[in-house]
C-alpha cells in the first residue's frame, strides 16, 4: 500500500476485500466441499491465488498498479481461500484419531505461527531490498509450491453419489448445516465468541500497519518485527493449548484465553516510538495466544464431536459467521482511523476483546469442565 501512498480506510479496503467472500460463497462452500473432488480442487485454488498474486508485481513493472487492482486480486485470493480453507478444516479427522486432535490441530497452528513468525520480517527485508510490489512475487510462488506438492498427494476416494433425483439441494443442505450450529448448546455461543474475536482480528489487519508506520513513524524492516511477534504469540498458545487443555479442561482453557487475551492486548495503543515499540509487541504476542486457543480447542470440538456428513457445512456456516467479521471489522476499523486518527480507533478496537469471555459467560459453557459435556445429552437434531 506504501507504492500507492494509500490511508487508513484504503488500507481497510483491500483487507476487506480479503476476507470478504466469507460472506460470498461462505455458505455453499461446504456443499462444494463435498461434492467436488478434493485433491484437483485445492490443487486448482493454489493455481488462482498465484496468478492472482503474480499480476501485483507484473502490473507495477508496466506502471498500471492501482487500488482497484488490489482490491480484485485480494478478493480473488479470498473466493479462492474460501474453498481451501474448508476442505483443510474437515480433512484431518478423517485421518487422525480422535484423542490425537488437540495435539494435530496445535501442530497445524504451530506451523502457522512459524510462517507468521518468520514471513513478515523476510517480507519487511523483501520489501526494503525488492520495493512492495516485486516482494509479492515470492507469495506466488509458495502458492505453485503448494500446487505441486498436493500433486503428490492421494486422491481422495470417491464419496457416494445418491441415486438421480435424490440430491438435496443445496439451499437445503446449508441450512441443515445452520440449524445445527446455531442450535447448538456450545457450538453456537463459540461462534458468536468467534465473531467477536474476528471482528477485532480485521480492526487489527487494518490498524496494525498505519498505526506503526504513520503514527509511529517506524521503518518496513521494524513493522516487519513487530508485525511477526503475533506469530510468536500463536506459536506458544499452539505449544500451551494441549496442555491447558487436559489439565484444566478444554471449556475452562477456553474461558481463560479470551480473559488474558484482552488484557494484553490493551498494551497496543499504549506504545511509542523507541522501547515503546515492546508494549505494542508483548500486547501483539498475548492477543495472538489467546486467539490460538480458543481456535484450537473449538476447532478440535467440531471435528471430534459433529457427524461426518455434517461436518463440511458445519465448517462452512462456522466460517461465514466468524469470518465474515473480519471485512467488517477492518472497514469500520479503517473509517474511524480516517476520522478519529489511528492510535485512537486501536484504543477501540482493543476495548473490543472484552466481547469474547463476556459472551462464554453468559452460556451454559461457563459451568463445564470439557466442552463435549453437552454432546451426548443434548446434541441438536439437525
Amino acid at each position: 500500500m506504501s507504492v500507492l501512498h494509500a490511508g487508513g480506510f484504503q488500507v481497510g479496503l483491500v483487507t476487506a476485500a480479503g476476507f470478504v467472500a466469507w460472506l460470498l460463497i461462505g455458505l455453499p462452500a461446504g456443499v462444494l466441499v463435498q461434492r467436488l473432488p478434493l485433491r484437483g480442487t485445492q490443487v486448482a485454488m493454489d493455481l488462482v491465488r498465484a496468478a492472482a498474486i503474480g499480476s501485483v508485481p507484473l502490473a507495477a513493472a508496466f506502471g498500471t498498479l492501482s487500488l482497484v487492482h488490489l482490491v480484485v486480486v485480494a478478493l480473488l485470493v479470498s473466493l479462492a481461500s474460501v474453498v481451501f480453507d474448508v476442505g483443510n478444516s474437515t480433512f484431518l479427522p478423517t485421518v487422525v484419531p480422535r484423542e490425537q486432535l488437540t495435539a494435530r490441530n496445535s501442530l497445524t497452528s504451530g506451523t502457522h505461527a512459524v510462517n507468521q513468525l518468520a514471513g513478515p520480517s523476510i517480507g519487511g527485508a523483501l520489501v526494503q531490498l525488492l520495493g512492495a510490489a516485486t516482494a509479492l512475487v515470492t507469495d506466488a510462488v509458495s502458492y505453485l509450491l503448494s500446487a505441486a506438492l498436493l500433486r503428490t498427494l492421494p486422491r481422495a476416494a470417491a464419496a457416494d453419489r445418491p441415486a438421480p433425483g435424490q440430491t438435496p439441494s443445496v439451499a437445503a443442505q446449508i441450512g441443515e448445516g445452520w440449524r445445527y450450529v446455531t442450535r447448538h448448546p456450545v457450538v453456537g455461543p463459540c461462534v458468536a465468541m468467534a465473531t467477536s474475536v474476528n471482528f477485532v482480528c480485521g480492526a487489527l489487519m487494518t490498524l496494525t500497519p498505519v498505526f506503526l508506520v504513520r503514527t509511529l513513524g517506524a521503518p518496513a524492516g521494524v513493522v516487519g518485527v513487530l508485525m511477526a511477534t503475533e506469530g510468536i504469540g500463536s506459536l506458544l498458545g499452539a505449544a500451551l493449548t494441549p496442555r491447558l487443555s487436559s489439565r484444566l479442561g478444554s471449556a475452562r482453557a477456553l474461558l481463560l484465553a479470551p480473559v488474558v487475551g484482552a488484557a494484553l492486548a490493551l498494551l497496543m495503543p499504549m506504545a511509542t516510538p523507541g522501547a515503546g515499540l515492546l508494549l505494542f509487541a508483548v500486547g501483539n504476542a498475548g492477543f495472538a495466544a489467546g486467539v490460538v486457543v480458543l481456535s484450537i480447542v473449538t476447532r478440535t470440538h467440531r471435528q471430534s464431536t459433529v457427524p461426518a456428513e455434517l461436518l463440511p457445512r458445519v465448517m462452512a456456516t462456522v466460517r461465514f459467521v466468524s469470518w465474515g467479521a473480519i471485512p467488517i471489522g477492518a472497514l469500520l476499523a479503517g473509517s474511524a482511523a480516517s476520522l478519529w486518527g489511528a492510535r485512537t480507533a486501536l484504543w477501540a478496537a482493543c476495548a473490543l476483546t472484552a466481547v469474547a469471555p463476556l459472551v462464554l459467560l453468559c452460556s451454559r459453557v461457563r459451568g463445564l469442565r470439557r466442552l463435549d459435556e453437552l454432546d451426548a445429552p443434548h446434541a441438536p437434531a439437525a
